[in-house]
């Protein structure tokens, strides 16, 4: 599928700090890093690699904490230095969304922009192509900001929902909608209610709209933020850029995208998708989303064997021979000498383990 375009451009978001995924992930090393599925490549590489024949590499920017430089430099040796953009501070999606913008929109006053998390999996990668090639050829033609919704399978109340008008496609593309409302995470009731209705998607966090168009829904909706990454433009791309930014980057709302942004703009559009699409929350959602013998386990490793175990997951990719008996519902990992064994029911608890 070569349809790699010059003026499509990629923003990772990579940024994230947490430890869900101890011991594989750690606050110095979090799961965006981490080859989670066992495949010999992390999930920021598999987000490039299911992208790079969209965007080309010299189009596709990661916006990181600097602590994370030297990582996505090692793990993203093909995309330039100088697009890996450093946060000083944590300031949620907003701000993050804002840099990436107004720094290719000083290469690229045409370009339109694919804006994704970079530690979620997709099982379906023609499928997500698809989605986005035609996400951005309608970006380009109009005004529009594109969130891609995913088909729910299960009343989750670990996402956010967007709620769709499917009385009239858009007249561009037959496929894609108008945003009626975001809606944030539901108790299971609710959840229950909203899979029942057609017109609810999870919110996968994934956006594409043209530079034009995003730098103008901050200068309307957040002018204040717009004007700390506007008054930064004579510096993008010159090696006084990052002490710029250090300096004001701080100054900017912690405020999410959805929040700044879309549930603000008149001109949101929802792709209702099917790709099978997974934020990997949990070492529950992993297994969830992982291949499983006839006994749901989900085996991640050179030689694991179990016998009488039942809907666990088993991540040893280290070890030459891991034996597993009598365990129902668990999750066990090794990794570099740390060893966990925890109910997934519990799992919750991995986060206060990782910090003692």
């Amino acid at each position: 599928m070569a349809n790699a375009n010059n003026n499509n451009h990629l923003v990772l978001m990579a940024g994230g700090v947490g430890s869900r995924f101890w011991p594989m992930s750690t606050e110095q090393f979090p799961k965006q890093f981490v080859d989670v599925l066992g495949v010999g490549r992390s999930l920021l590489q598999l987000t490039y690699d299911r992208l790079h024949e969209v965007v080309p590499a010299e189009n596709v920017w990661v916006l990181t904490n600097r602590d994370y430089a030297s990582i996505v430099a090692a793990q993203l040796p093909e995309i330039p230095a100088s697009h890996i953009l450093l946060e000083p501070c944590r300031r949620s999606t907003a701000p993050c969304i804002a840099y990436a913008a107004w720094r290719i929109k000083k290469v690229n006053a045409a370009a339109n922009i694919v804006v994704a998390p970079s530690d979620a999996l997709v099982l379906d990668v023609p499928e997500f192509q698809r989605v986005v090639i035609e996400g951005l050829a309608f970006a380009s033609e109009s005004d529009a900001i594109i969130t891609l919704g995913m088909r729910p399978t299960r009343p989750e109340t670990g996402y956010g929902y967007i709620q769709a008008d499917l009385s009239s496609p858009s007249v561009r593309h037959k496929e894609i909608f108008r945003v009626d409302r975001f809606r944030e995470k539901p108790d299971l009731a609710l959840a229950k209610e909203y899979i029942s209705q057609k017109e609810y998607f999870w919110n996968a966090g994934i956006f594409i709209m043209s530079v034009s168009t995003i730098v103008n829904a901050f200068r309307v909706y957040q002018p204040v933020m717009s004007r700390i990454f506007e008054d930064l433009f004579p510096v993008y791309g010159t090696p006084e850029e990052q002490a710029a930014i250090d300096l004001h980057y701080p100054d900017c709302e912690n405020i999410s995208i959805d929040y700044a942004i879309m549930e603000k703009a008149d001109e949101i559009f929802v792709f209702p998708a099917s790709f099978g699409w997974s934020d990997l929350g949990m070492w529950s959602s992993l297994r969830d989303n992982s291949p499983r013998d006839a006994h749901g386990n989900a085996l991640i490793g050179p030689n694991i064997k179990v016998y009488d175990c039942n809907d666990c997951i088993i991540h040893a990719t280290q070890e030459k021979k891991v034996a597993v008996q009598g365990l129902d519902g668990y999750v066990v990992v090794e990794k570099d000498g740390t060893l966990l064994v925890c109910k997934l029911s519990e799992e919750q608890k991995i986060k206060q383990f990782a910090a003692d």
